[in-house]
């Protein structure tokens, strides 16, 4: 009997609605030990105390909207697929036409030699450049980065920048609560001792204490191998390619690298949305085809 790999990986869009019920968990018990019990009773204390609460649940707050609104937005937002019967136009082509290299529409695009070839048997569709075929969504992705369990859906070229604010977002709070629920923690076992505390308070304390700090620690890592690879305009994907090639073609400079993913609009960067202006001006955004370096360009 032949097992289809492809259907295999499907399933793990299962997996993927678990872990939407595990984050909504995670931030209720984190909102628990942060807002109600720890910063809760702080607000009648009065003082430096009230005010110091206060300031940390208007915090807690803001970065927690910020955060479900990132991942909402990810969850959501097509990362991009290619359209029906797209093949990419060759330099040539293009000039024999009269027609310009930035010129665009749903099925053709000009690209580069290094790219005309590329087509997926499983979609039987043509490939543009970045672009790659999802086991798990069983179709091909635009400049796929990866597919993500935590939000069902892949990463790609239209949902990228709303991944990395989701990520910095969860940093940012898992932090803050890290740091609010560590005097907690720390007398846990004295007032667990003591019996100062009521037990179901301490439990949470410790639960969200540790849950806190385990994902703070492992976000890290990722907002920094993230950050390497936006300022390289480099995927996940293409990591190994890169590591054969003399330049990397996508690497425009930091600047521009930056602006690919998340536009030019700095009042917007930290929010999970573009400007008209930004989708309209950069290539880039719809995923189809990509600026490459002047010093490679053919």
């Amino acid at each position: 009997m032949e097992i289809n790999v492809f259907k295999l990986c499907s399933g793990l869009k299962v997996l993927g609605y678990l872990m939407i019920l595990l984050v909504a968990a995670i931030i209720a018990v984190s909102y628990h030990a942060v807002v109600i019990v720890t910063c809760g009773p702080q607000l009648l204390r009065g003082g430096a105390h009230s005010v110091l609460a206060f300031a940390i649940i208007m915090i807690f707050h803001f970065l927690l909207i910020m955060l479900l609104w990132s991942y909402f937005t990810v969850l959501s937002k097509d990362p991009g697929s290619v359209p029906e019967n797209w093949r990419a136009v060759l330099p040539e082509e293009a000039l024999e036409t009269g027609s310009s290299l930035n010129d665009r529409s749903d099925c053709v695009v000009a690209t580069d030699g290094l790219d005309r070839r590329a087509f997926c048997n499983h979609c039987e569709n043509g490939k543009p450049p970045r672009c790659h075929h999802c086991s798990v969504c069983q179709r091909c992705v635009l400049k796929m980065d990866h597919h993500c369990v935590w939000v069902v859906n892949c990463v790609g070229a239209r949902n990228y920048k709303f991944f990395l604010l989701f990520l910095l977002y969860t940093f940012m709070v898992t932090t803050m609560d890290t740091l609010v629920l560590l005097p907690g923690f720390i007398n846990f076992f004295g007032k667990a001792k003591n019996h100062s505390s009521s037990p179901g308070d301490l439990a949470v304390i410790f639960l969200a204490f540790v849950l806190n700090l385990a994902f703070a620690l492992s976000l890290l890592c990722f907002l920094v191998m993230h950050a390497s690879l936006v300022s390289s305009n480099t995927t996940s994907i293409e990591v190994y390619e890169k590591k054969g090639a003399a330049r990397w073609k996508y690497d425009l400079g930091r600047k521009k690298n930056f602006e690919q993913v998340f536009g030019t609009k700095k009042a917007l960067w930290f929010f999970p949305l573009f400007s008209k202006e930004d989708v309209d001006k950069i290539p880039a955004l719809h995923g189809l085809d990509f600026p490459i370096r002047a010093d490679l360009e053919s």
